[in-house]
C-alpha cells in the first residue's frame, strides 16, 4: 500500500517512473517538482545517483526576472536554465519525469521552454 497525503498521486508518480525506467536506457530524467509557490527542475541520472542539472524558481538568476514562482512565466525561465545547464555539463537528451502531475499547465510550459533551449525528449 502506498501511503501519504494523496494516494492517487502516489500511485500516478510510481506508474510514470516505472514506464520511464523501461524507456529511459540509461538516459539522464527531467524531473519536475511542484509546488503552490514555486516550480523545480532537476536533471537525475539515475545511473551515478547523482543531479547533474538543477533550477528552480529560487535561483538568483530567475528570481529577478519574475514576478511570482507559481505561474506559467517563472516555469518557462525555470524550463530555459535547466536546459542551459544541461548542456553545459553535456547533456543534450532526456526523458520527461513529470512525476504525478498532469502534462498541463507550467509543468508543459517547463518542458516546452527546455526542449526550445536545446534539449531534446
Amino acid at each position: 500500500m502506498i501511503k501519504g497525503n494523496n494516494p492517487l498521486f502516489e500511485r500516478r508518480r510510481t506508474r510514470v517512473r516505472a514506464r520511464l525506467r523501461k524507456v529511459a536506457h540509461g538516459q539522464p530524467r527531467l524531473s519536475v517538482y511542484r509546488s503552490s509557490r514555486h516550480i523545480y527542475a532537476q536533471v537525475i541520472d539515475d545511473s551515478k545517483s547523482a543531479t547533474v542539472a538543477a533550477a528552480s524558481t529560487l535561483d538568483a538568476a530567475v528570481k529577478g526576472q519574475i514576478k511570482t514562482g507559481a505561474n506559467r512565466d517563472a516555469a518557462a525561465h525555470v524550463g530555459k536554465l535547466v536546459a542551459e545547464r544541461a548542456k553545459t555539463a553535456g547533456i543534450s537528451q532526456v526523458v520527461f519525469d513529470r512525476g504525478g502531475y498532469r502534462y498541463h499547465g507550467r509543468v508543459k510550459a517547463l518542458a516546452d521552454a527546455a526542449r526550445a533551449a536545446g534539449l531534446e525528449f
